[in-house]
């Protein structure tokens, strides 16, 4: 199968460099293990996917360690936690740097056992699916910003896909490109090994059919502000159920739950997080949106869009080596914002689909899958005007327009593909 070189090959080398430890997190089947072989051929590789090895590595670390010396892959190293302590100890004995290269699908469990054995020396970065940029083979690695240095850099390499609504429906999951593999099959293989892997590993989920419907009950509500009581009312669960099930998909990198933005300035009426799914792909197959025409023109046509733009967003993030979860949030307000249509006004709550941070200045970002953006949605952007000791920048609505343009003086409309 063909190659598709990462974004963030160019920072795991880095981290290489300057930790004695490196940690590479991400969901299931994003292509860890084969950008790690890619990146470090020369290095001895170890998966603990392998029952055996992983048996051998718990009933006696110590050997294993000692047959297993540095430079070293440890790939699902989530599964046996007791050799971070061991790790510590050889880190701690050497200067070395590029001692143990680690990688595991359970993001937030494995940072905090990075974090607590192995801080000061690990360098931690997640590996998402496929961007549109990876798929383009553009080299363009900086996070999304809207803003005119970022567009303008941006001009010379963004490029549209052929078949954008083909890329949403397909997902970002390395193994659906290359040689010819059945959508539906790979999905139905997906969602069954997640089940019966990592929800069992993570909680003690009695029916992994009443899991699956949780997932597609959460997959068809990606795009929104969470509810968790009205998830219990759909799956016939309690909401301490629900949510300690949506908390699963998260750490397991299924779904990513976006902050409200805080401010004491603004009369913020929302404090939920929106629920986003991490792969549209999945989120179609889960929703049984089965062609990319239907999903084109179907009733959830704009929330996977929206899912999608946001996922793009993130991905040029952590493909950067950037936290996001510091510096992507929305918002949804109180604050009253006016439209006119024809003779008619009307008035209704102030929405901004996504809020960027770069140190005291807020981006607003708006997200529509229509051809052409209108002025007016960017209408609730002067909300963030209030917000001491913070700058409004420039704004952007993200669309299906051919080309970037302006909406106003500080408002871009710009095409998806410049994410």
């Amino acid at each position: 199968m063909r190659y598709i070189q990462r974004s963030l090959e160019q920072r795991v080398r880095e981290m290489a460099g300057m930790f004695k430890c490196v940690l590479v997190t991400g969901a299931r089947q994003t292509g860890k293990s084969t950008m790690l072989k890619k990146l470090f051929g020369d290095m001895r590789y170890v998966s603990f996917d392998d029952p055996y090895i992983e048996d051998q590595a718990r009933e006696s670390p110590h050997m294993f360690m000692s047959l297993n010396r540095p430079p070293v892959i440890f790939d699902e190293v989530q599964r046996v936690p007791e050799l971070f302590r061991y790790i510590k100890a050889a880190c701690d004995a050497s200067d070395e740097r590029g001692m143990y290269i680690l990688s595991g699908s359970q993001p937030f469990e494995l940072m905090q056992g990075a974090s607590e054995s192995l801080s000061g020396r690990v360098g931690i970065v997640e590996l998402a699916g496929l961007s549109l940029r990876e798929l383009a083979g553009d080299t363009f690695r900086k996070p999304f910003l809207p803003a005119e240095g970022y567009v303008s850099e941006r001009a010379h390499t963004a490029k549209a896909p052929d078949d954008l609504w083909g890329v949403i429906h397909n997902g970002g999951y390395p193994g659906l490109y290359g040689e010819k593999t059945d959508w539906n099959a790979y999905y139905s293989s997906y969602v069954k090994t997640y089940l019966e892997r990592d929800v069992r590993s993570l909680s003690a989920v009695h029916d992994l059919g009443d899991f699956r419907r949780f997932m597609t009950a959460a997959a068809a509500r990606t795009g929104q502000v969470v509810n968790y009581a009205n998830i219990a009312d759909e799956t016939g669960k309690d909401q301490t159920t629900v949510k300690r099930w949506m908390d699963i998909l998260e750490a397991s990198g299924v779904v990513y739950l976006l902050e409200p933005y805080a401010s004491s300035a603004l009369k913020r009426a929302i404090k939920a997080p929106k629920l986003y799914f991490r792969d549209t792909g999945l989120a179609a197959y889960l929703t049984r949106w089965l062609t990319s025409e239907t999903l084109a023109t179907g009733a959830m046509s704009g929330a996977f869009f929206e899912t999608f733009v946001v996922s793009e967003i993130l991905k040029s993030y952590s493909n950067a080596g950037v936290d996001y979860r510091y510096c992507v949030s929305y918002y949804r307000g109180k604050d009253k914002v006016k439209t006119t249509s024809g003779d008619t006004v009307s008035v209704r709550e102030s929405e901004i689909d996504l809020v960027l941070e770069e140190g005291a200045i807020l981006y607003p970002v708006e997200i529509k899958r229509n051809v052409r953006a209108k002025a007016e949605a960017a209408l609730a952007f002067t909300v963030l005007d209030k917000v001491p000791d913070r700058r409004r920048g420039t704004g952007a609505v993200i669309c299906m327009c051919p080309q970037p343009g302006m909406l106003r003086e500080n408002i871009f409309q710009l095409p998806v593909w410049y994410v």
